[in-house]
């Protein structure tokens, strides 16, 4: 298992090389760069200074180097070039929390009520509450977020007044941005239960359980969950990235100063230190836990080995 970690950690470093080295050489190819419409109605001396703080003045290649520097000694992803003084870290920290707070609540009652809605569909199949669960799947996997953000704020802000559409602060107005989030992670744990659960119900150690006389329910708590468990928990690392990199919409819509809401103006703003910084930290927050969700296979079942292959 040693081996195999550090293998994983070695892999995990080159693949951090390689997504921060494509990201900053792909900025910086882009025409143009970020301070020349800001820069533009400024004296030549101050757009200078502008250019050797941000090191813009210097070579890509080096300019390259002294942002892996800072990251591997200090972590630091430089200032924003949008709004001078602020630390792109901060930002990241700061964003990262607020994001967390929500999408971690969407995450967790997402993955319950999947677990047991796909469990319910498995053994009740081909009847109605197998019909139904899956229906909820369907358009939990179809319905865009934009449009269930929005009908969901037309629900239960427009018509029934019970939470606000906009803001961060109570917990009313994490409400809707809580359901919008949980309703993709429902769908998908449902249909990936319901498969798991349909395969290992028929497996022989089930079919000699019950003719043991063991109580379905103990079949269920005992076999059929641990043994189901697994792909849910393969999904379960993009899952837990998903929460700070897939709720760019969600944040925006419900005003949520996420990170996700970060991203998105540093983007509209071409501001190349947040770009850059927000993107890094994506990869190395779902490539850590891509390594966590490995490790976890043997904690739960024991007889997953790693062999030398591996």
């Amino acid at each position: 298992m040693f081996r195999y970690i550090l293998k994983r950690f070695l892999y995990m470093f080159i693949t951090l090389f390689c997504i921060t080295a494509a990201t900053f050489f792909l900025m910086h190819s882009i025409p143009g760069d970020p301070l020349s419409y800001m820069a533009k109605k400024l004296p030549d001396q101050t757009r200078e200074n502008y250019y050797e703080k941000y090191g813009l003045n210097e070579s890509v290649p080096k300019q390259f180097g002294i942002f892996l520097k800072n990251i591997v000694t200090e972590f630091n992803f430089g200032e924003s070039i949008r709004y001078p003084g602020r630390k792109v870290t901060e930002t990241i920290v700061e964003g990262a929390g607020v994001s967390a707070a929500v999408g971690f609540q969407a995450l967790f009652w997402g993955v319950s009520i999947g677990i047991i809605l796909g469990v319910i569909a498995a053994y009740f199949r081909n009847r109605w509450p197998d019909y139904l669960i899956m229906f909820i799947a369907i358009l939990g996997v179809t319905i865009p977020v934009f449009v269930f953000a929005s009908l969901v704020q037309y629900l239960f802000t427009v018509k029934l007044r019970w939470f606000p559409t906009t803001g961060w602060g109570s917990w009313k107005e994490m409400v809707l941005p809580v359901i919008t989030l949980a309703l993709g992670s429902i769908a998908g744990y449902a249909r990936y239960m319901k498969s798991s659960v349909l395969e290992t119900i028929n497996q022989d150690y089930i079919l000699t359980a019950r003719a043991k006389g063991v109580s379905e329910f103990n079949i269920l708590r005992r076999h059929v969950l641990r043994n189901s468990i697994i792909p849910a928990v393969t999904i379960l690392g993009p899952e837990i990235a998903a929460v700070f990199t897939g709720a760019f919409v969600t944040e925006k819509m419900f005003g949520i100063p996420g990170l996700g809401f970060y991203y998105v103006n540093s983007i509209n703003d071409r501001d190349y230190t947040m770009i850059i910084g927000t993107t890094v930290f994506y990869a190395i927050l779902f490539v850590a836990v891509q390594l966590v969700v490995d490790i976890l296979y043997g904690v739960i079942d024991p007889r997953i080995t790693l062999t030398k292959q591996e």
